[in-house]
């Protein structure tokens, strides 16, 4: 099959504008053999699903049921990682110094399972770093170098863990 030169163009423009943007594929596992025996998601729940919009990410909650007395802990990580350079003024803004920096944060809790055997996992929501908040704390090794972000891509990772079990029993990844 024979590509024009427009379809390819056109590809290859649509994959940069994902990789600018930040868009990426979740990849969510559910493996209700990391829970108690019987765990299920409860009649009307489902997998959570999470949505990123600019730095923020968030994950609806949902509710799991046939979890006996077990609770769980649940985590979102929100990573940022910035990639510029710095410019020196005096020499045409000469590029000087490349650099790489990841931040990370997150927000985790811990749930109690109800007295029915059910956990209520309530949403989450955590926001990654912005390119104004890393440019704010932010310098160059030389204070006379100029920081230019050329890139921050968001990653997250949210997980929920019984306890007393090592592996999550649900995973999603973006």
């Amino acid at each position: 099959m024979k590509l024009s030169l427009r379809r390819v163009l056109t590809l290859f423009v649509a994959m940069l504008f994902a990789l600018a943007t930040g868009m990426t594929a979740a990849h969510a596992v559910t493996n209700f053999n990391n829970a108690p025996p019987g765990a299920h998601y409860a009649k009307g729940s489902a997998e959570p699903i999470c949505t990123v919009s600019g730095t923020t990410v968030t994950c609806t909650g949902t509710q799991i049921a046939g979890v006996g007395n077990t609770n769980a802990t649940v985590e979102l990580k929100v990573t940022s990682t910035i990639s510029g350079v710095c410019h020196n003024p005096g020499s045409k803004s000469k590029v000087v110094e490349p650099f790489s920096r990841s931040v990370t944060t997150e927000t985790s809790s811990e749930l109690t399972s109800t007295k029915n055997g059910r956990l209520v996992v309530p949403s989450q929501t955590t926001a990654g770093t912005s390119t104004e908040d890393f440019l704010a704390t932010f310098t160059c090794p030389n204070p006379n170098w100029t920081p230019e972000v050329t890139s921050n891509v968001l990653s997250y990772e949210y997980s929920l863990t019984f306890a007393g079990f090592t592996e999550p029993a649900i995973l999603i990844e973006g």
